[in-house]
């Protein structure tokens, strides 16, 4: 059996009905619901049971304090010139980038191949396909978007299970910050 797994952080409820406030006025932009809102540090991609325990008992072995993060501001990712992903950004934090780093080693540790793309701190608020409306006016609109500070006291492997209304994720293990 395989498992389509990732490491993220889910944010807390009033941040999460934050961005859940700004979510429209894009035509054909394929909103996230609320349990798919997270600040992904690590997709693990497709693994076997036995590796998803392995890697399941390395984030386990990661030491790392409880921290404070923000949103801040929001931009979109663009493939081949087009934009295909509309994000909510992560004000600039140590501590992210530190716990970030402990995930990708743990992730080599277990034995998945390292991560090649550098690391951009977000949470996704929309996938765009090419009939998705305008983004300009909604990146003007929420330049200024801000949270105040949140407490990030504990990270979560997820398995994600594609299906036709979208991804599905579901929290497996839970690993706190001390």
């Amino acid at each position: 059996m395989t498992h389509r797994l990732f490491v993220a952080i889910k944010p807390p409820p009033h941040v999460i009905d934050r961005l859940i406030d700004t979510m429209e006025g894009i035509d054909n932009a394929r909103w996230q619901s609320e349990e798919q809102l997270h600040l992904t540090l690590r997709f693990a991609g497709e693994v076997d049971t036995p590796l998803a325990n392995d890697l399941a008992a390395a984030l386990e072995q990661i030491r790392a304090p409880a921290f404070d993060l923000e949103i801040r501001d929001v931009g979109h990712f663009e493939k081949k010139g087009k934009p295909h992903t509309l994000w909510a950004g992560i004000a600039p934090s140590p501590a992210l980038l530190s716990l970030q780093r402990r995930v990708e080693s743990a992730c080599r540790s277990a034995g998945i191949a390292p991560e090649t793309r550098v690391f951009a701190p977000h949470v996704t608020l929309a996938r765009l396909s090419g009939n998705a409306g305008a983004i300009a006016p909604f990146l003007v609109e929420h330049a200024a978007l801000r949270t105040a500070p949140f407490r990030v006291e504990r990270f979560f492997l997820y398995e994600s299970t594609l299906t036709p209304q979208g991804s599905q994720y579901d929290p497996v293990v839970a690993y706190p910050l001390r």
